[in-house]
């Protein structure tokens, strides 16, 4: 079960960081079509690939000493 966890941990990690790493490239180069302002994609671009990061950070000193 620990490594099924740690699993989905890590690809979770990888998604948020790519999700908000799409979000934050794709405010840059398109205009919002609707009432969204580029720094709310921005915003939250930063937030989901800040969280990403710490899965990941998680992830890597849980599993440090196997």
């Amino acid at each position: 079960m620990n490594e099924r966890n740690n699993r989905f941990r890590l690809i979770w990690a990888s998604t948020l960081c790519a999700s908000g790493l799409t979000l934050l490239f794709t405010s840059l180069w398109m205009p919002p079509q609707g009432v969204i302002d580029s720094s709310v994609l921005v915003a939250y671009g930063e937030v989901m690939t800040f969280v990403g990061g710490l899965v990941g950070i998680d992830y890597v000193y849980r599993n440090k000493g196997q």
